[in-house]
């Protein structure tokens, strides 16, 4: 018999047994040897499993990177006649799509360009549909973008920020659809700090934002394909728009010119693509996690190598899935590309952790050797590896996948998402697919390793993925990563049920129902609350972006200013006058309490702390109770007033629960507190007892682990180790008892 390529196997060897999967979400079909034992049991695509629809698509291209993209959405939007739907995760009116300068006549900026070509086309209709962010982002987005001129100049514009999901969720599609004839899907947003070439030159001075600002090098993938397959995201994006506003789109029109990009040459000819979606179940109407099952069935039908390249790895799904495969005798090869850093410390601390969580199991399990986990490495860079944003995989040379999902619990079953996938058909019918499919992939891998996409073909070809990235080694290259969890991160990140989950999670299951609808704050009352904290709310937005405030609330600053503050007349009272004013203007509350535990040490430090955090929230709860309830949910959403639906009647436990649970900034939970009704006895002694604990252990650490900073001797060291068994066993006690607790409520 002849030998099988690197990670090949005969077809009898590719099921040896059922998966079992253990899942908290919806429902999922497994493939089995029953249902699935060969290739020749294909189509794997099949509308109603694992896609939504599958249409016919007479070009189908891969651009990588914004600068692809951005110019071939822009050529595509200049000849719209009749319809421009743009889905997003996040917009800016000001962001350039042709850095340098234009040759085509028209603004740079996209809320520019728009209208400018909506001034020449009386009959055209753009809508812009942008997820209705979390506060989290108010600072790295543009600010107000539902009230901008940027968005509102024209008729012909209509802009509505969506908030028809579950609390915690967002919609995270990012499709443009023109004219119904021509689309694109994928990863990237048109907003800041996603424009670069494939060269991501770390000195390009093109790569700023719209304030002048640079940012470092940046990949993602977004597709384009024309046909009936988008016309049928034409459809997808009409019934978002109905279902966001409650009014009807513009009705497609039969396009009779071609509005695809001269500049774009197509990666594949006359195919079949397959649309496939995720939709959390909300508001009545089941869910749809077409994606979740595309990711499966296509993890279990690999016979030589699965490439993935996307910026998150956390979902515990696909680590099952991708587990089960590596204890086969003869486990397909399993290439993922990442990021080596998550973007800031919250994202670290959070999603980089779980990532670590995963990878660590698969490396259990691959005794076979045949995982791998990369980041593109650039020389000139000062971490080394470039900022990976994209979303695609491939299966040997038989299904190539690209979208919005990533490899996390939110995208299989919380978040909106859109995939487009292509299956090469059977036998020779489907050779000029799968060499479409090689070369797309090729590209990806050809970027990162500095070669030429058809030598990364013959030699993935030759010597299967994980050799070709030792072979094609040079200056620009793939490093590999052994992402790790320290026990402190361990400790300190909560289960991914919070940060990344597989459902919705309603603010009922962690409070209680308390608040009539009629508990609300006279009309004029109402308006000048809102009118005053969304003035103090931008002029701290503005402060923060345009003075050296942002720079100055980091670490180490804060650590001097409080140095200093030793020194002065009445320095409990400065201090805890310091904590106060802080944490009400929303530094981040844990950052404040580090601070005083490495300054004033664990008694005094963590005295100012509690006092500060408790005076802070009753401060800024009665800023709640001012403004009113009707106030708080018109200007942060009626999601964040979802909050306080079940506090009440739990009382002082409901509030402890939300001082753990990190469910919404410290100073946003005050004032939906406050603006609920909550009990001032219950809030404060919920909000003592439920942070005391923390602070007590935080600042106690934090202490010890500068002082074994400082003077390292085996005492300091020792007692650095005790805290950190005391802050796990804590860590592990809270979970026990909330568990419990969880149970009594059910019951």
């Amino acid at each position: 018999m002849p030998s099988c390529p690197v990670g090949a196997k005969p077809a009898a060897q590719i099921w040896p047994k059922i998966w079992f999967l253990q899942l908290t979400g919806p429902d999922v079909h497994v493939l089995t040897p029953e249902t699935r034992s060969s290739p020749s049991a294909r189509p794997l695509l099949q509308p109603g499993r694992n896609c939504w629809r599958i249409e016919r698509s007479s070009r189908f291209g891969l651009l990588i990177d914004a600068d692809a993209y951005f110019t071939a959405v822009r050529s595509a939007i200049l000849q719209a006649r009749h319809s421009v739907f743009i889905l997003s995760w996040d917009i800016d009116s000001r962001t350039v799509l042709a850095p340098g300068s234009p040759d085509d006549g028209y603004p740079a900026a996209i809320g520019d360009f728009l209208h400018a070509v909506l001034a020449e086309r009386p009959q055209l209709r753009i809508y812009v549909l942008n997820w209705d962010f979390a506060m989290l982002y108010a600072l790295e987005r543009e600010l107000l973008p539902a009230y901008r001129t940027s968005w509102r100049r024209h008729r012909g514009m209509a802009f509505h920020m969506d908030s028809r999901h579950p609390v915690g969720a967002s919609h995270h599609q990012k499709v443009v659809v023109v004219d119904d004839s021509i689309a694109f899907v994928g990863g990237l947003d048109i907003t800041k700090c996603r424009w670069d070439t494939p060269e991501h030159a770390s000195d390009n001075a093109l790569r700023c934002d719209a304030d002048g600002v640079p940012y470092g090098p940046f990949h993602d993938v977004q597709a384009v394909l024309d046909g009936e397959a988008a016309a049928a995201l034409g459809e997808l994006a009409r019934a978002r728009w109905t279902r966001a506003t409650g009014h009807a789109a513009a009705p497609s029109v039969p396009s009779v010119h071609d509005a695809w990009p001269a500049a774009v040459e197509p990666d594949v000819r006359n195919v079949d693509v397959a649309i496939a979606r995720t939709e959390p179940t909300f508001d009545g109407a089941s869910g749809v996690f077409e994606v979740r099952q595309l990711y499966l069935d296509a993890i279990a039908s690999a016979r030589r190598h699965l490439f993935f390249e996307n910026q998150y790895f956390t979902s515990d799904t696909l680590c099952n899935a991708l587990s089960e495969r590596l204890r086969e005798e003869d486990p397909p090869e399993i290439m993922v590309i990442s990021p080596k850093n998550q973007s800031g410390w919250l994202e670290q601390a959070t999603m980089g952790a779980l990532r670590a969580r995963v990878h660590q199991r698969l490396k259990a399990t691959d005794d076979s050797r045949r995982y791998r986990m990369y980041c593109p490495y650039l020389p000139g860079l000062a971490d080394g590896c470039l900022n990976v944003h994209s979303k695609v995989f491939t299966v040997d040379d038989e299904l190539f996948c690209v979208g919005s999902a990533n490899m996390s619990n939110r995208s299989m079953a919380f978040d909106t998402e859109c995939n487009l996938a292509l299956e090469a058909p059977p036998g020779e019918a489907g050779d000029t697919v799968r060499a479409a499919i090689a070369r797309m992939r090729a590209r990806l891998l050809g970027e990162h390793l500095g070669a030429a996409p058809d030598v990364v073909v013959e030699t993935v070809r030759e010597h299967g993925l994980l050799r070709t990235v030792d072979l094609l080694r040079n200056e620009r290259r793939l490093e590999t990563m052994d992402p790790a969890i320290t026990p402190e991160m361990e400790m300190l990140t909560v289960d991914n049920v919070v940060f990344d989950p597989e459902r919705p999670i309603t603010p009922d299951e962690l409070v209680a129902q308390f608040v009539p609808k009629d508990a609300r704050k006279p009309v004029p009352q109402r308006l000048i609350g809102l009118g005053l904290l969304a003035l103090a709310l931008v002029l701290l937005t503005v402060a923060w972006r345009a003075t050296p405030l942002r720079d100055t609330m980091n670490l180490a600053s804060m650590i001097g200013m409080a140095e200093r503050l030793q020194y002065l007349p009445f320095t409990p009272a400065i201090a805890i006058a310091s904590f106060m004013l802080a944490a009400s203007l929303m530094v981040p509350v844990t950052l404040l309490i580090a601070v005083t535990g490495i300054v004033f040490g664990p008694f005094y430090g963590a005295l100012y702390a509690i006092v500060g955090s408790t005076l802070s929230a009753a401060l800024t709860y009665g800023l709640g109770v001012w403004v009113g309830r009707e106030t708080v949910r018109d200007l942060l959403g009626a999601r964040i007033n979802r909050l306080s639906r079940r506090i009440a009647k739990r009382g002082v436990l409901a509030v402890m629960v939300v001082r753990v649970l990190p469910v919404a900034p410290f100073a946003v939970v005050n004032v939906v507190a406050g603006a609920s009704h909550i009990r001032l006895r219950d809030f404060l002694i919920g909000t003592v007892l439920g942070m005391a604990p923390g602070i007590v252990l935080t600042v106690t650490f934090v202490h010890h682990l500068a002082e074994a900073a400082r003077r390292p001797t085996a005492g300091t060291i020792a007692v650095l180790v005790l805290m950190g068994v005391v802050l796990i066993a804590s860590a592990l006690g809270l979970q026990k008892l909330f568990a419990r607790r969880e149970a009594a409520w059910k019951n």
